[in-house]
């Protein structure tokens, strides 16, 4: 019965069945079929989530929807144009980078593809960008705001490790730089080589920022950086607190949440007071469903933990071959495919009971794994053909898909393969923020 609810958790994430429904759908299947007492499951589920570090959560989603609406996010772009406009591909390098520290304030993709997605697509076209390029670049760059810390599954994956959430922050942010610079370079390069393709064919050139004398750039660069003071300093605040025992993880999220309130109100003025009603409903709606499949997960990883399914994992990876590199390549493949079905929040409540067991039995450290899961979900949120964030991103920028695949596919090999590679093969990568700064010890 325990295989036949695994399958049927995989066609029904396959046929499109709402990620809630089904989660909550076979932990029914499962509880009745193997006839489980649903007296005791029940109360383990909410046990479970009777966790504050939990309560980052909701706090987190609705300081990222806050940002989104505050303006914060075109004051960021503004000040990353500054620096990298004049340059020949330095428009998309500016989306990389504000992408990033969007990304470092949000600690969400989908936040940071909607919010500079928006501000970014019109100028990226108006350059001259071709749109499947540029719809591509903003897919991949948005998933920088998983990686680089504060990262809303680095929390839900903590709490499933029983690990601490400082370091599963630092995990990913080597990875998360190693991709922004990455991202940049093939930027630079694309875009190089489109310009010249243009002018050899007679068409006109990419558009960049008209030059300006050095003292000039630099003071306009001082008035945004002044501009943007209140945005960029949110940063500093969030992760400032947290690393420096200030603040916890939960009340540097109350506090993001809070700050982000008057600066939008009263500093940007893009934030309406009737907006706060719909920011904090919408906020409530999104906990809901998280914390509804937190809740069914929890109870289907008590019955995979019952009916031994990590173990009858491990048996069979190592029946298949005993080299820690080639299963942690035979997880990883399993990863990205699990990734490719369902959203990076569902990914990393699905993967972590079923995987963390069976990647520690073979050494890796619970940090080190936390980077692994990362990188992969982050890769399959933009892997064809399902790519949830591609997708959104196409409609974003009003770009055909099909123009979209080869940038794609160019950043995945040139990108993300490699980053993962590195993550899962290096631990340092992902071990050393943590021991230098926390003084974590790895297992």
């Amino acid at each position: 019965m325990l295989l036949i609810g695994l399958i049927l958790l995989i066609v029904l994430l396959a046929l499109g069945v709402p990620v809630v429904w089904t989660f909550l759908g076979v932990a029914v299947f499962l509880v009745i079929s193997l006839g489980y007492d649903p007296n005791f499951l029940l109360p383990y589920g909410y046990s479970q989530l009777n966790s504050t570090l939990l309560l980052a959560i909701p706090m987190f989603i609705i300081a990222g929807k806050l940002i989104e609406r505050g303006g914060v996010g075109d004051v960021i772009v503004k000040w990353a144009e500054v620096l990298l406009g004049r340059i020949k591909g330095g428009l998309g390098i500016a989306s990389v980078l504000a992408s990033a520290v969007f990304g470092s304030i949000s600690g969400s993709a989908l936040a940071a593809l909607s919010t500079i997605g928006s501000i970014m697509f019109g100028k990226l076209h108006k350059a001259g960008y071709p749109r499947g390029f540029a719809a591509a670049l903003m897919a991949n760059a948005s998933i920088l705001g998983l990686l680089i810390p504060p990262s809303g599954i680095m929390i839900l994956y903590a709490w499933l490790a029983n690990v601490s959430v400082l370091a599963a922050f630092l995990s990913t942010l080597i990875p998360g730089l190693i991709l922004t610079v990455i991202l940049s370079i093939v930027t630079l390069v694309y875009m190089r080589s489109e310009s010249a393709k243009r002018v050899r064919a007679g068409e006109p050139d990419i558009v960049q920022l008209d030059p300006v004398p050095f003292p000039q750039m630099a003071r306009q660069f001082g008035r945004r950086t002044v501009t943007g003071i209140p945005a960029l300093v949110l940063p500093v605040i969030i992760l400032g607190g947290i690393y420096s025992g200030i603040l916890t993880t939960v009340e540097a999220a109350a506090v993001a949440a809070i700050y982000t309130i008057p600066v939008g109100l009263w500093i940007y003025k893009r934030l309406k007071v009737r907006d706060l009603k719909n920011v904090f409903v919408e906020g409530a709606a999104t906990t809901g469903v998280v914390m509804i499949m937190a809740y069914s997960m929890m109870i289907l990883s008590r019955i995979f933990t019952m009916e031994r399914l990590p173990d009858a994992i491990s048996t069979v990876l190592l029946s298949i071959s005993e080299s820690p590199i080639v299963l942690l390549l035979m997880i990883n493949l399993f990863v990205i495919i699990l990734g490719m079905l369902i959203d990076d929040v569902s990914g990393v409540l699905l993967v972590t009971p079923i995987l963390l067991p069976v990647a520690m039995g073979i050494g890796v450290d619970p940090i080190h794994f936390a980077a692994i899961i990362g990188v992969n979900l982050g890769m399959a949120n933009v892997t064809p053909p399902t790519a949830p964030l591609l997708y959104f991103s196409s409609q974003l920028g009003k770009a055909p898909v099909n123009e979209m695949m080869k940038p794609t596919l160019v950043m995945i090999g040139v990108g993300w393969i490699p980053t993962l590679a590195l993550t899962t093969y290096v631990p340092e990568l992902s071990l050393w923020l943590p021991k230098v700064l926390l003084g974590y010890t790895p297992m």
